[in-house]
């Protein structure tokens, strides 16, 4: 495990969600100065607390450590659905279910 790249990717998590670090920090009940040195890469990051922030953020800890990307999880969690009703994300998957039937079918499988 590289401890910069983790750093790296939960920095960006919580940017994303436009949390300060103390939140974070007071979220998982760990020091502000462990948070700052996990996601400058130089303090390395147990399971146990691996696990909390995979679940603060809801992602999983694959994602944190960098052993998933966009196209192998099957996921759009790169894509923001906020603000979209029920039936707008249906009509976005469904889009997309034609658009790999279609890929399927220009390729003859």
């Amino acid at each position: 495990m590289n401890n910069e790249s983790i750093g790296r990717r939960i920095k960006a998590l919580r940017e994303k969600k436009s949390w300060s670090q103390l939140f974070v920090a007071e979220k998982l009940k760990i020091d502000n100065s462990v948070l700052s040195k996990i996601e400058s890469g130089k303090r390395g990051i147990e399971v146990p607390l691996l696990d909390k922030f995979a679940d603060l953020f809801e992602v999983s800890t694959d994602e944190i450590l960098g052993r998933t990307k966009a196209k192998e999880s099957g996921n759009l969690f790169f894509f923001d659905m906020e603000g979209l009703d029920d039936e707008e994300i249906e009509d976005i998957k469904r889009h997309i279910e034609y658009v790999k039937w279609k890929a399927e079918k220009e390729r003859g499988k």
